[in-house]
């Protein structure tokens, strides 16, 4: 274990930045943004890990397990956002995708001191979710030292559950003993030690790309569309309805009858459409091709989707 945390590049003065506090307002957005334009290239410098680690999500989503973020403070709340947004995104069941953070659900809207360094609360946190071996779980650390986001993994480990380790700091990235280890070195901070800064977005751009790569790879997307997304509100309902007219050549109020008769499942209205299935026999195919759009219809017969809506 590292003991010196003045070594960890998370930590270190960035000697871009040293006089910030003394340059102009428009000089220190401008040594903001420089910084802000490492944080995407290091993301993309670990696309193999990251694609590795969407394989795992994928695999144990697929077989019924679930995903599980932890984190503390920053890394804990980019966790539980992400987690929070792949229901209406993607239609999945909420207890699919978990954000823990340390603290419990107080610390998402206040620092709670000490809750990071609780080992045995994250212990507990992963007992008390039963995970298991269908299950994976995404250790968040931007230090990569959190005592309460490593003792939640290796707790996980020992579950049998697969396990992802997400950190910003190359010091720590070996050290902690997951089966994916995801490693955005993105320098240090503008602020020393701010790690709610670039390597909050470097965290932030390598979870969405986890789950939506995962979610592309369980059928939840069709070309780019959100063929499963959940209609919860008047913005979700119009894109539902716009995603309907783009891919069958219907008008509006057509599709609203056939969303009505499909509950509102974009997928579902689509196949009943091109198959001409009621819903309950366009479910039954989509599941019988592994909630697959695009291999229902290939393998069943109907026709192709459209690319482009007629309005008429």
């Amino acid at each position: 274990m590292i003991q010196d945390r003045s070594r960890l590049t998370t930590e270190r003065p960035n000697p871009r930045s040293r006089d910030i506090d003394a340059r102009s307002t428009r000089q220190i957005v401008d040594i903001i943004n420089a910084e802000d334009h490492r944080v995407a290239p290091a993301v993309g410098r670990q696309g193999r890990q990251i694609a590795a680690a969407v394989d795992i999500i994928a695999d144990c989503l697929r077989r019924g397990g679930r995903l599980f973020y932890v984190g503390a403070g920053t890394s804990g709340r980019l966790g539980v956002l992400d987690a929070s947004e792949c229901p209406p995104t993607f239609g999945v069941r909420r207890s699919m995708v978990q954000g823990i953070i340390a603290g419990g659900r107080a610390a998402l809207v206040r620092s709670i001191e000490g809750a990071e360094d609780r080992a045995g609360d994250g212990v507990a946190a992963i007992d008390r979710k039963k995970v298991g071996h269908l299950d994976v779980v995404v250790g968040i650390a931007a230090c990569g030292l959190t005592p309460f986001v490593r003792a939640a993994v290796q707790r996980a480990r020992r579950r049998g559950a697969r396990t992802v380790f997400v950190t910003c700091a190359p010091e720590a990235a070996q050290k902690n003993r997951a089966e994916v280890v995801i490693n955005p070195v993105v320098g240090p901070e503008v602020v020393a030690g701010s790690t709610r800064m670039k390597a909050g977005t470097a965290t932030k751009l390598v979870l969405n790309t986890m789950t939506t790569a995962a979610m592309i790879k369980l059928g939840k997307v069709h070309g780019n569309r959100m063929v499963d997304l959940r209609v919860t509100n008047d913005k979700l309902r119009d894109r539902a309805e716009r995603i309907v007219m783009e891919m069958t050549g219907l008008g509006r109020g057509s599709v609203r009858r056939l969303l009505s008769r499909a509950n509102g499942a974009v997928k579902v209205a689509v196949t009943m459409h091109f198959c001409n299935l009621d819903a309950v026999a366009a479910r039954r195919l989509l599941r019988r091709y592994k909630d697959s759009l695009r291999a229902a219809l290939a393998r069943s017969g109907g026709a192709a989707p459209r690319k482009r809506a007629s309005h008429g």
